[in-house]
Order: structure tokens, then C-alpha cells, then sequence
């Protein structure tokens, strides 16, 4: 696992009228990766983004999308947000009705793999496929919508993976996503996190000075 904090901001809380320009000030901010929330209103309670957007929006950044899947069934639709630009694909193990299947399904677009769990959600769901996957995705809210606060009760759940990974010389990322602040944010590092998503504070902090924002991210987690 790489020890370097990334930061990885939702668009979920950008303006979506001017969605592409968004992705571009980011990049050119200094974000690391661009985070993609899809959800469907069924899986949660919410509706978003689908593969045609991601399309539309790929070509404003180079960055790595960092797509996160909030939908059920999830594999009919990994091939369409594949082509449609993403980088990373992580699902829940809750929306498949075979974790490996859907892992596999992935890697044949040779996109990186990334498995979720919601707050409530044990790691025995992930635990088995840490050597198949790249990233585990630490939900500290519970999904579906933007702007809510975070939930400090995750992070045994993050320190216990963090040892898990360590002791196994897994080479998987730790990411963190759900009410990320600047003050949170140090206390979900320690506890094993490396990948920091963050929607509200990184567009609404500073006066939404994105530049500011990120390097606010950085500092406080060096």
C-alpha cells in the first residue's frame, strides 16, 4: 500500500451545470484523482450520474477517475462505465451476487478493482479477495447522499484492514469517503486510510479556493 496521502475529491458536490469545468480546475488545483459518485435510487437512496456523463467528462482531465458504484445488480453495467472512461471500478459486495464474478468481470476491462463497505458492513466481505482486488473503499457515512457527517465508529473497522493488509503485504489502497474534513481527516490517516475522498470541504471551504482546499488536505496529513 502506498503511505502518501491522495486526495480524491467528489464531484458529487461540484456544480453540475458546469461539470466539465469543474473536473479541469481540480486537476489543475492538484487533486490526484477524480472521485465519481454513481448511484442509482434503488441500491441507494439517491440518483446520479451514469456512463454517458463520465464520457462527456473524461476528456476535460488526465487524472485517474476514481468511479465508486452505488448500484444493484452492478455487473450489467461495469462494461458500459469501463468504455465510458474510468479508471478504478469499485462495487459493493452487497450488489453482486458473486464478489469474484464481478472482480473478474472488471480486470477483463483491465481496470483496477475496488470493493466497498458500508458502515454496518464487516470486513469478512472483503477479507478473502484482498489479494485479487486494489483498493478497499471505508464508506464513513452511509451512502447515498453528499454533506453528511462523518462517523468516527468506522475507524476500528479501517485499523483492523490497515493490519490485515500490513501483515499480509497486501498491495492494496485504503480509501476513505463520507464527511472528510480537515480535522477528520488526520485521525482517518492514522488509522490506515491513504486515499482521502472529501465533496463538501473541498468545494465549500476557502471561499472555494480548490487550490487552497487541496493543499490544506495535504498539510494537515503530512
Amino acid at each position: 500500500m502506498n503511505s502518501s496521502i491522495k486526495i480524491s475529491p467528489s464531484i458529487l458536490s461540484s456544480d453540475f451545470s458546469k461539470l466539465g469545468e469543474e473536473v479541469k480546475a481540480l486537476e489543475k488545483a492538484g487533486a490526484d484523482y477524480i472521485h465519481v459518485d454513481v448511484m442509482d435510487g434503488h441500491f441507494v437512496p439517491n440518483l446520479t450520474i451514469g456512463p454517458e456523463v463520465i464520457k462527456k467528462i473524461r476528456p476535460f482531465s488526465k487524472k485517474v477517475f476514481d468511479v465508486h458504484l452505488m448500484i444493484s445488480p452492478v455487473d450489467q453495467y461495469i462494461e458500459k462505465f469501463a468504455q465510458a472512461g474510468s479508471d478504478i471500478i469499485t462495487f459493493h459486495p452487497e450488489a453482486t451476487k458473486s464478489t469474484e464474478g464481478t472482480i473478474k468481470l472488471i480486470k477483463t476491462f483491465n481496470k483496477k478493482v475496488g470493493i466497498s463497505l458500508k458502515p454496518k458492513s464487516e470486513i469478512n466481505l472483503v477479507r478473502d479477495y484482498l489479494d485479487q482486488i486494489d483498493l478497499v473503499l471505508i464508506m464513513s457515512v452511509e451512502p447515498g447522499f453528499g454533506g453528511q457527517k462523518f462517523m468516527p465508529e468506522v475507524l476500528p473497522k479501517l485499523k483492523e484492514l490497515k493490519k490485515i493488509i500490513d501483515k499480509e503485504k497486501y498491495n492494496v489502497d485504503i480509501e476513505i469517503d463520507g464527511g472528510i474534513n480537515f480535522k477528520n481527516s488526520k485521525a482517518a490517516k492514522e488509522a490506515g486510510a491513504n486515499i482521502l475522498v472529501s465533496g463538501s470541504t473541498v468545494f465549500n471551504e476557502n471561499g472555494g479556493d480548490l487550490k487552497k482546499i487541496l493543499i490544506c488536505f495535504v498539510k494537515t496529513n503530512k
